[in-house]
């Protein structure tokens, strides 16, 4: 008798990019490179680890290419960077021996994407078009991340339609992935469980949908849920709940990675990742930054059942 096999999902931690650049202090680099080789042999196989931005509009990042030199993390690892434009690229393929993927980014709201990266949304795409493709010619593997998909805090209401029509464009540029960032904490399960089923519809089987929500209002999880109910395998998080988003202000961080973990693992839902070793990680961030973080699993433990 065929034993059915138990559902399973695939986490990309981007706690040390998305975490790291929104802290009000720079973390030294050897703790980040601590961190990282850590948060590598927890089970997590998708790490994003920096991003090639300008030290002095995010200066909490400016070691990027110290940070992929020094890092020592296991070859069945990806190693990912966020690439905000064509010159973020050249820098990343100086570290190419140490990069498997790269993200690139945009919003889909004009407001959002001016404030963001200073860019019409229109402008956005025919640069990372461009990115996309070299960094395809070069063997990288390519996620194109959209910002404010599930609503603007300038704009409100983003219509589904405009974000599929993003998410084709960069897909026909060369992303194999599209991440759906819910940049501000604005969704909520019943726009998830609409959302990813048209997404599928629209921009067919073989691209891989991935789910970025934030926790701002509190209903991470429960957007997480209504997301795996409609067919989503592949979620971004960040350990400790690390994260936010430059603008705008009262934006808090993403999801903590050991409560989805904890959350999926009491569901029978597999995720490869040792709990025990994530939460050691997110205790250990919380002990650098010297301030309560706002992972649940972290101040009550993972369940007993025993």
């Amino acid at each position: 008798m065929a034993v059915e096999a138990k559902p399973s999902v695939r986490i990309r931690e981007v706690g040390p990019r998305d975490g790291f650049q929104n802290e009000p202090e720079t973390i030294a680099t050897e703790d980040k490179v601590a961190l990282i080789d850590a948060l590598a042999r927890t089970g997590l196989k998708r790490l994003e680890v920096t991003s090639f931005v300008r030290a002095d509009v995010i200066p909490q990042l400016a070691d990027a290419a110290e940070v992929l030199r020094r890092i020592d993390v296991p070859d069945d690892v990806a190693v990912s960077v966020l690439i905000p434009n064509a010159r973020g690229l050249d820098a990343a393929l100086a570290q190419r021996e140490k990069i498997d993927e790269i993200n690139v980014f945009m919003s889909a709201s004009e407001t959002h994407n001016r404030k963001n990266v200073n860019r019409s949304i229109a402008e956005s795409l025919a640069e990372l078009e461009v990115v996309l493709a070299r960094a395809r010619a070069e063997g990288l593997r390519c996620e194109g991340v959209i910002s404010t998909s599930f609503g603007c805090p300038y704009e409100g209401h983003v219509a589904p339609e405009r974000v599929l029509e993003l998410a084709a464009r960069l897909r026909d540029a060369g992303a194999q992935e599209i991440g759906f960032g819910d940049t501000t904490g604005m969704a909520n399960p019943r726009q998830v469980a609409e959302f990813f089923p048209a997404a599928r519809a629209a921009l067919g089987g073989e691209l891989e949908l991935t789910a970025h929500f934030h926790n701002t209002r509190g209903q991470g999880l429960a957007n997480v849920l209504a997301a795996l109910h409609a067919g989503v395998q592949s979620f971004e998080s960040s350990f400790g709940e690390l994260g936010g988003c430059p603008v705008p202000a009262g934006a808090t961080g993403n999801i903590a990675t050991e409560d989805l973990v904890s959350m999926l693992h009491e569901m029978g839902v597999q995720t490869g990742i040792d709990l025990a070793a994530l939460l050691a990680c997110a205790r250990r961030v919380q002990e650098i930054l010297a301030r309560p973080l706002g992972s649940h699993t972290l101040v009550a433990g993972p369940v007993d059942w025993r």
